[in-house]
């Protein structure tokens, strides 16, 4: 399934959507630099109830939330150099939550160490800087028809 975003405004309002179907699990987030992805994932957590910031853990490689009773990771693989290095900082302890979700950028990066996706959204942007198209891969039958139902 294909989401074309028009604006900002409209990554919010498919993020806020989004989190009403999505909330627990695996979500890989693809896309070049400048796709937005973080820009999403911001949107994403806010409407999962987040209030503060929303930083890119390009460094730190994950940025953990509490959202209410609901863990949330948010991992970003852009500078890692090797998967095994997700090992050696316990990647192993954050999966280990219950009914957590756990959100990855750049997971072609995590190769075998980080979990087969639920959801994947791959962010692609337009000549024009502002359209973002997304394609939506998921075996989720029931999320796809609340999605075409909304987004046609």
């Amino acid at each position: 399934m294909h989401i074309t975003l028009l604006s900002e405004h409209d990554t919010q309002k498919f993020a806020q959507t989004l989190a009403r179907f999505f909330n627990d699990g695996v979500l890989y987030l693809i896309g070049d630099l400048g796709a937005g992805k973080t820009t999403f994932t911001r949107y994403f957590l806010q409407a999962l109830g987040h209030n503060g910031a929303v930083k890119s853990p390009t460094y730190t490689l994950v940025e953990p939330y509490q959202l209410g009773s609901k863990a949330v990771f948010h991992f970003d693989l852009y500078r890692l150099n090797d998967p095994y290095e997700l090992e050696l900082m316990g990647i192993r302890d954050y999966l280990e939550t219950p009914q957590a979700l756990f959100i990855f950028e750049w997971p072609s990066k995590g190769e075998d160490e980080i979990p087969q996706p639920d959801l994947t959204l791959e962010l692609v942007k337009s000549d024009d800087e502002a359209t973002r198209t997304v394609q939506i891969s998921t075996q989720d039958q029931e999320l796809i028809k609340h999605l075409q139902e909304i987004y046609g």
